[in-house]
C-alpha cells in the first residue's frame, strides 16, 4: 500500500461519514445489482407475510404469530444488516465509523439469535399441536403466544446487549473499526456459552423435536392405514396436520442448513483465527442472512394461504370494506 492509500484508510477510518477507496468497476456494478435483487427480496417478501398475518384474521392463529415473528426479523435484517453487509463484502476499502458498526453488530447478533428461538417456538408449537391437540388448542392461545413472543425478543436484547457489551464491543467499539469490516472480539469463555445459548441448546431442541414429529406423523399414518373404518374427516385433519408438520420441516431443514457451517465456524475461529479463515468467513456468514431471503420463497412454495393473500394484496383487494374477514384458508386441505 503506498502513502496514499494509507492516507485515505486513515482518513477514512477517522472520518464519521462512509468513503470509497477505489471507483467501481464493472464487475462491483453487477455485485451491487445482485445484492439491490437480493436485498427487495428479502424486505418485499417478509413484509407480505407480516401484511398477510396482521390483516387477514383468519390466518392470526398462534403457529402464524410465530412465523410472524420470525418474518419481522427476518424483514429487520433485510433493512438493516443485508446492506451493510454486503456493502463491506463487496467493497473492501469503504470505512465505516462507530455507529454504522455498533447498530450493525447489536442487529446482526440480535436478530440472528431471535430468529434461531423463534424457529425452535416453531418446532416445539407444531409437537404440542399434534402430540395433544385438546391441550394445545386450550392452552395455546393467540395471547399466551404473544407473550412468549414479546418475551423471547427482551431476552434476544438483553443477552446480545451483555455479550457486546463485557467483550469491549459497545465500550472500546473504536479499537475494532477497520475498513471493510467490523470486528467483534469475543473470548474464550463468552465463545463457549455463546455456542451452547444460541446453538447447541435450540437447535438440540428443534431436532429433537422434530425427530418426535415425524414419528407422531408415522404412527397417524400407521392408524389410518390400519382402521379402515374411520371418517373421511378425521382422515382429512390429521392428513392437514401432517402435512403443515411436514411443511415447517422443510423451513427448518433449510434453516439448519444455513445456520450450523456459520456457528461451527464462529466458534472454530476464536480457537483458530488465521487468514485461512477469512473465505470460510464470508460464505458462511452471508449464507445465514441469505436464509431471510429464502423464507419467503419457502412460504410461497408450500403455503396455498400466503399464495392467495399475496394475489389480493397486490390487486388491492385488502383495501375494500370487511377485507380483513376474507376467507384464504377456504381450500386448504
Amino acid at each position: 500500500m503506498n502513502l496514499k492509500e494509507e492516507h485515505q484508510e486513515a482518513a477514512c477510518v477517522h472520518s464519521n461519514f462512509t468513503c470509497l477507496g477505489t471507483s467501481l468497476t464493472a464487475a462491483d456494478v453487477l455485485l451491487y445489482a445482485s445484492v439491490a435483487v437480493v436485498v427487495t427480496l428479502t424486505v418485499c417478501g417478509n413484509l407480505l407475510v407480516i401484511i398477510s398475518i396482521c390483516h387477514f384474521k383468519q390466518l392470526q392463529t398462534p403457529t402464524n404469530f410465530l412465523l410472524l415473528s420470525l418474518a419481522v426479523a427476518d424483514f429487520l435484517v433485510g433493512v438493516i444488516v443485508m446492506p451493510l453487509y454486503f456493502t463491506m463484502l463487496i467493497d473492501s476499502q469503504r470505512c465505516f465509523d462507530i455507529l454504522y458498526c455498533t447498530i450493525f453488530n447489536v442487529a446482526a447478533y440480535y436478530l440472528t439469535c431471535t430468529s434461531i428461538y423463534n424457529v425452535a417456538l416453531i418446532a416445539v408449537d407444531r409437537y404440542l399441536a399434534l402430540s395433544n391437540p385438546f391441550h394445545y388448542s386450550m392452552k395455546v392461545t393467540v395471547n399466551v403466544t404473544l407473550r412468549i413472543i414479546g418475551i423471547l425478543w427482551l431476552y434476544s436484547l438483553i443477552y446480545n446487549m451483555l455479550l457486546l457489551y463485557f467483550n469491549g464491543n459497545i465500550t472500546d467499539m473504536k479499537a475494532n473499526i477497520t475498513c471493510g469490516e467490523c470486528i467483534i472480539i469475543v473470548n474464550k469463555v463468552w465463545a463457549i456459552v455463546d455456542f451452547i445459548i444460541v446453538f447447541v441448546l435450540p437447535c438440540s431442541i428443534i431436532i429433537f423435536i422434530y425427530l418426535n414429529i415425524f414419528a407422531i406423523a408415522k404412527k397417524h399414518a400407521n392408524k389410518i392405514r390400519s382402521v379402515r373404518k374411520c371418517p373421511k374427516e378425521n382422515n382429512s385433519n390429521t392428513a392437514s396436520e401432517r402435512k403443515a408438520a411436514k411443511t415447517l420441516g422443510v423451513l427448518v431443514a433449510v434453516f439448519l442448513l444455513c445456520l450450523v457451517p456459520y456457528y461451527v465456524r464462529s466458534f472454530l475461529d476464536v480457537y483458530f483465527r488465521n487468514e485461512s479463515m477469512h473465505l470460510a468467513v464470508s460464505i458462511t456468514e452471508t449464507l445465514i442472512y441469505l436464509n431471510s431471503s429464502i423464507n419467503p420463497v419457502i412460504y410461497a412454495l408450500f403455503y396455498p394461504w400466503f399464495q392467495r393473500s399475496v394475489k389480493l394484496i397486490i390487486t388491492l383487494k385488502i383495501c375494500g370494506t370487511d377485507s380483513s374477514v376474507l376467507h384464504v384458508l377456504a381450500q386448504e386441505t
